[in-house]
């Protein structure tokens, strides 16, 4: 009881901490503060920093005649300027007035792309540009159309008339100088460290004082020490976090060096763990492995930033201070989440998948947590979070850790994870010719009087995967039969895979051109059942899942095996 009186009172502290930013960001964006973003217009733009994200010149011609593919929603124009349009799709507003979608311009290279990009520009200045409020000013967006804009500014400038280029440049130190007054307050995460980023690529792009290049990038040092975690994750424990972030700080390290200035040691160091953190959560095909908000993989976009990537050899199998661990050998892959939840400040994405793994073989998925369908509908982000939807273990269908229902609560920080896990303790069992770990957390200790232990070795050159799923009391108490010890294993199987039972009524899953994989049980059978895909590329998918259901008064430890007995031949992993 003491845990949930913690976990309450922190949230409320949240909530209110919450509501008094809200306020403050409400009363700077008002006439009395409006005065202080005013100022010294830049002359010009020193430099056009790069821009590492795919650019697509269809994107471009779209845009052009009034059809915007934006955070996976088209909407139609009808001629009118996008800024004029009332679209109830948030995340397509967000992404509009982020200005991203500038790139796709630029690629096309044309005076026609360039025209465009100019005349919308001009478009949100004239509708946006004195009104501090909404979406197009949340600091979040704020940075990443800062970073946008001079990254692009020699597209949106080409050609520009005089009157354009002053206007640009006005508005552009008034969203600077909006951004850091509001750096310091914004919540936890990676908007506030994106927002220190785009502040020293304005500090390093456009003409200014010594002083504040020194300031940029103190602060941006301090946050980078803060949230990039020793090996190399984000503090939120989401794999996607750590491919934006760098997508933004190899160019800005580019910046540094373009402008013959030092870039902060903190920069280096962080560039030089996430790299390698990036490689640990990969697969062989290239996506990142779905755990606390990833969902569906671009895969360009992860070769275009490891291309910066100078480090040889097999990824890290380790990462403690993330809370993952990682089994390879053979071209077979296994990732698992063996951490605490992130704090709560920086859970809103967090999923409920204490020891979940996903298991991969050459550059196909076998077994998988469901994901998050990235811009779908909101309704089906709680189904994404939940613990049945990860290859792991639930007892009496209750996830491993809850998140807020109070709509008070949710309209000011959004849904955090507010229980779970207070103590996870892991160890790595590596032999020579095996790969494993033993984990156990306490997620169901307080409500059920659990203990979930989880003891994967991976072995025979990557052909077999031997789990045991353990549950016990603290000081190995007998467990009653009471109605509260039903336990489920989950194994959410890969839309692509197969599942067959062979003559032996051996479950078998397999794929066209792909290893077949055997799942046996020595306790109990396993049954299947339907369930949802969510990280599919477009969109959620039926997939099946293999279940163990049992109770755990009756078996309080099940072994399972994965047997490799077909190879496709793949290349070993990278």
């Amino acid at each position: 009881m003491a845990l949930v009186a913690s976990n309450t009172t922190r949230l409320w502290t949240l909530v209110a901490k919450e509501f008094w930013r809200k306020t403050r960001r409400r009363l700077r964006a008002g006439p009395v503060y409006r005065w202080r973003y005013s100022g010294r217009t830049p002359e010009r733009v020193l430099i056009a920093p790069p821009d590492l994200r795919l650019a697509d010149p269809q994107i471009a011609l779209e845009i052009y005649y009034g059809r915007y593919p934006l955070s996976g929603h088209l909407v139609e124009t009808g001629g009118k300027s996008p800024f004029q349009i009332n679209v109830p799709n948030h995340g397509w507003q967000k992404t509009l007035h982020g200005f991203r979608w500038l790139r796709h311009m630029r690629a096309a290279g044309t005076e026609l792309a360039a025209a465009n990009a100019r005349a919308l520009v001009s478009d949100w200045i004239t509708m946006h540009g004195s009104h501090i409020s909404g979406i197009a000013w949340e600091p979040g967006i704020t940075a990443k159309r800062i970073i946008a804009w001079l990254q692009h500014s020699s597209v949106v400038l080409q050609g520009a008339e005089f009157p354009f280029y002053r206007a640009f440049l006005k508005s552009l130190a008034v969203q600077i100088r909006y951004l850091r007054s509001m750096a310091r307050e914004m919540p936890d995460g990676k908007d506030r460290l994106r927002a220190r980023i785009a502040l020293a690529f304005a500090a390093l792009s456009l003409p200014a004082p010594a002083s504040a290049l020194r300031g940029a990038t103190r602060n941006l040092a301090e946050e980078l020490n803060r949230q990039i975690l020793a090996d190399g994750g984000h503090i939120s424990r989401n794999p996607m976090t750590v491919l934006e972030i760098l997508a933004d700080l190899l160019p800005l390290r580019q910046t540094y060096a373009n402008q013959a200035e030092a870039p902060p040691q903190a920069l280096i160091g962080a560039i030089d763990r996430m790299l390698p953190a990036l490689r640990f959560f990969r697969h062989q095909d290239g996506s990142l492995a779905r755990f606390n908000g990833m969902g569906a993989t671009i895969h360009d976009r992860i070769a275009t930033i490891l291309r910066h990537d100078d480090t040889a050899g097999a990824p890290l199998l380790h990462a403690p201070h993330s809370g993952y661990e990682r089994l390879s050998m053979g071209g077979t892959t296994v990732i698992a989440d063996t951490g605490l939840p992130p704090p709560v400040d920086v859970s809103n994405a967090a999923h409920a998948g204490c020891l979940a793994f996903e298991l991969s073989s050459g550059r196909q998925h076998y077994i998988v947590n469901a994901g998050i369908d990235t811009y779908g509908a909101a309704e089906f982000r709680p189904l994404a979070r939940a613990t049945a939807a990860h290859s792991t273990a639930t007892i009496n269908d209750t996830s491993s850790a809850r998140f807020t229902h109070s709509l008070r609560v949710n309209d000011q920080l959004g849904s955090p994870l507010i229980g779970g896990p207070q103590h996870v303790q892991c160890k790595r069992t590596d032999q020579k010719g095996v790969h494993g770990f033993i984990a156990r957390h306490d997620g169901y200790l307080q409500r059920f009087g659990f203990l979930h232990e989880r003891d994967l070795k991976l072995s025979s050159n990557g052909n077999v995967l031997a789990g045991r799923d353990r549950f016990q009391r603290p000081g190995n108490a007998e467990i009653r039969n009471n109605g509260r010890d039903f336990v489920t294993v989950r194994f959410h199987i890969h839309p692509d895979i197969n599942l067959l039972q062979d003559e032996h009524d051996r479950l078998v899953l397999t794929a066209d051109q792909a290893d077949t994989w055997v799942f046996t049980s020595s306790e109990v059978v396993p049954e299947v059942e339907e369930s949802i895909y969510f990280a599919g590329l477009g969109g959620p998918r039926r997939n099946r899942q293999i279940v163990l259901a049992f109770k755990a008064s009756d078996v309080a430890e099940v072994h399972w095996q994965l047997t490799r007995t077909s190879i496709a031949g793949y290349p070993e992993n990278n």
